[in-house]
């Protein structure tokens, strides 16, 4: 995950922040369970593993399921744990919490800050830090089994506890299908997730209805050239000057390719060529971020990018085997993430009963990736939500509104959620929204 839910100003501003507590029945045991999930969640967070690394996050969940009596089963698509609890007749509810962290040394000041280091896979040493929250959606998940265990004779059906891993590389949703996630072990009636919020306070909920998150794709373009000395560029075929060329060109695959109804992105995060001032060079590298939400959109900017490079590299003279090479990630490719109206519809309105309606906003959709969307393209098309949890410690986000300073976002080494009441609000939000689809 990249970035953070945006919600609507004016829906947030609406609501106060303060929000009363409603006396709901899990208002008082999610409160008992607090102390034990704030230390789950503080072990967590001091020992965050990188994506494809999280052996010790994936046996203590596992071993969290098997104290609440699920049958589980661990190593699913890597270091991935599956819960099954089986509770008679009735639909079968999936809830996923993604366990990787990031190569990020924590910055945040805490004394519960993460000291983590380690060697990423070039064999360099860097700090881990849960900046995107995994280490919340693992407590609450915990917490949500504990709930639903509590309340077993209020529900029946089968729930399926997944925690999954390398999200942060979009290999883990793959990963854990590929190797029959919903062959194996159960086929979800309904999916659920949540996602820590770096831009909503503590204590709210924001829920999308339709694409939440986007098509995200990893793009290397290497330009080709013929270099030489710097005194005479006539006699060369200066990939600078083409790759500068097409930096600029690219932005008219979406101003004028694309449809301005159709929201999509192409940046380019890194540009490296050349060795010397006087030299000319034979290549340079790009390497690109392309984002959308409609499946054929992202398939437009792609062809359109194969199409526009080898243009420009024609208009400069270049023989056909110097064309710029256009490589996809396909084994990085993060689909868009589609909520399925319906199913947003009946969460929305658990959470609102749980949590109180002025606590439940409207997100709007945001270009960060997620591969939860994955769950919902298997072949049968199982409907799936994912909502976002408010994590801002209430009085740091009401003056970052009243200052227009930002706050830390996601992935940032200074990102510290206001955790004790984040985590309430996770468990509450989520046991509702399963039971009220085990009881509808």
């Amino acid at each position: 995950m990249r970035t953070a839910v945006i919600p609507s100003l004016a829906l947030l501003l609406s609501c106060s922040l303060s929000g009363s507590v409603l006396a709901t029945e899990l208002a008082q045991p999610s409160a008992k369970a607090m102390a034990k999930l704030e230390a789950l969640y503080l072990h967590l967070h001091q020992n965050p593993e990188l994506s494809y690394q999280e052996k010790a996050s994936s046996e203590r969940i596992a071993n969290e399921l098997k104290a609440l009596g699920f049958e589980v089963t661990s190593n699913i698509g890597g270091y991935g744990v599956v819960g099954v609890l089986k509770n008679g007749e009735g639909p079968t509810v999936m809830i996923r919490a993604d366990m990787d962290a990031l190569p990020i040394t924590e910055a945040t000041g805490k004394s519960y800050a993460s000291k983590v280091k380690t060697l990423n896979t070039s064999n360099q040493e860097v700090g881990v830090m849960h900046g995107c929250g995994h280490d919340i959606h693992m407590t609450s998940l915990v917490g949500s089994a504990e709930q639903l265990v509590a309340n077993i004779h209020k529900w029946q059906g089968t729930l399926m506890m997944v925690a999954q891993p390398a999200e942060e590389v979009g290999g883990g949703a793959k990963a854990m299908l590929k190797q029959g996630l919903f062959k194996d072990f159960a086929t979800p009636d309904y999916i659920l997730g949540l996602h820590v919020s770096a831009s909503l306070p503590a204590g709210k909920v924001g829920v999308t209805s339709g694409y939440a998150l986007a098509n995200v794709d990893s793009v290397d373009i290497t330009v080709k050239g013929l270099g030489g000395h710097g005194a005479y560029p006539h006699l060369t075929k200066d990939p600078v000057v083409l790759a500068s060329r097409i930096v600029l060109a690219l932005q008219t695959i979406a101003s004028r390719e694309l449809s301005p109804l159709e929201p999509n992105v192409i940046t380019v995060g890194s540009i490296h060529g050349g060795s010397k001032h006087n030299i000319i060079s034979n290549e340079v590298k790009l390497q690109l971020t392309l984002r959308s939400y409609n499946p054929e959109v992202r398939l437009q900017q792609i062809e359109a990018l194969k199409r526009l490079t080898a243009g420009i590299a024609m208009s400069a003279g270049l023989d056909e085997s110097l064309y710029p090479e256009v490589y996809v990630h396909e084994d990085e490719r993060i689909p868009s993430t589609y909520n399925n109206p319906e199913l947003a519809a009946k969460v929305r309105a658990s959470i609102e009963t749980e949590l109180g309606i002025d606590n439940v906003v409207a997100a709007e959709p945001v270009m960060a990736g997620e591969d939860f969307g994955l769950y919902g393209l298997t072949s049968d098309k199982r409907p799936i939500t994912l909502f976002w949890l408010g994590a801002v410690e209430p009085e740091a986000y009401e003056k970052s509104i009243t200052t227009g300073k930002s706050l830390p976002s996601l992935h940032s080494s200074q990102f510290a959620p206001d955790y004790p009441k984040t985590l309430n609000t996770g468990v509450r939000a989520m046991s509702k929204a399963a039971l009220d689809l085990f009881n509808q």
